[in-house]
């Protein structure tokens, strides 16, 4: 398997899942485009658009650095033209940018809640519509095309609400692009699908959330490992679905998941949130 030659736009990549996804294929010799806001170093979360456009390049991959904030569609039609000007169209999109708040409705500002309706939901649409003209083009040369967004499985049981009803609406969202969407383009050939991690991972934004034991929690590159999976599977074959990211490494017959832990001998890693 290997995403060699194969074009990505990654928003949100600098740094977490979306970083450990980029250099995954890099290690392939891919072409990755990292569409983020931070372009300066942040000293509560390392890493810019700069730094992740380099080491793609150490990796073996070909970086592209592109300051954009995924909430303005002018902006992302302008990363997008740049990614096709430097690498001639695009093959995956990934929509890995997010944001969190696992407030409850009373303790989540309304500009909080802009934020993640913003960047998760419109965001990811937004990302999807920019790049899905040139995934039809994609396809139609017989590369393969994915979209992959980083969003849960739906599940309408209320616990997943009321804890934190803003975020579970935003993410939601996203996993409703992916449904609807792959139903959209299925005649197309382009593979529509979401994946999601079965236990916490270990990223900077999960560091900053009070009260989480990270010791119990897996690396970002379990989720590198199963998106290589899905993005080298035949697109027309695989669209619709709503992947966990062990089950997905399971059907490759990857089943030793102990080199994920971030502190082994810790304890069994913390279920996710819409997990069962």
């Amino acid at each position: 398997m290997s995403l060699k030659g194969k074009t990505l736009f990654i928003s949100g990549g600098s740094r977490g899942i979306g970083l450990a996804i980029a250099l995954r294929a890099a290690r392939d010799g891919a072409n990755v485009a990292i569409a983020a806001k931070t372009a300066e170093p942040n000293p509560k979360l390392p890493g810019t658009i700069h730094t992740a456009a380099a080491e793609i390049e150490k990796a073996g991959g070909h970086g592209l650095a592109l300051q954009c904030d995924i909430r303005d569609e002018t902006a992302i039609a302008e990363a997008v033209r740049k990614t096709v000007a430097r690498f001639g169209g695009i093959d995956i999109l990934i929509n890995n940018a997010s944001a969190i708040s696992l407030t409850n409705t009373l303790d989540t500002p309304m500009k909080r809640v802009d934020l993640m309706f913003g960047i998760n939901v419109r965001g990811t649409y937004a990302c999807s519509q920019a790049c899905l003209p040139l995934l039809k083009q994609s396809a139609a040369a017989g590369r393969n095309p994915h979209i992959l967004t980083l969003s849960p499985p739906l599940n309408m049981d209320p616990k997943w609400f009321s804890p934190h009803v803003a975020y579970t609406i935003a993410k939601y969202g996203m996993s409703m692009c992916v449904m609807g969407m792959a139903e959209e383009f299925r005649n197309d050939g382009i593979a529509i699908n979401a994946l999601w991690p079965r236990t916490i991972i270990h990223t900077a934004a999960l560091a900053m959330i009070q009260g989480i034991d990270t010791d119990r929690s897996r690396t970002p590159e379990i989720m590198a490992d199963a998106a290589h999976v899905i993005l080298n599977r035949e697109s027309r074959g695989c669209t619709g679905n709503f992947f966990i990211d062990d089950e997905v490494l399971a059907s490759a017959g990857l089943t030793e998941l102990a080199k994920y832990a971030v502190a082994p001998g810790k304890g069994a890693p913390i279920t996710d949130l819409f997990i069962d």
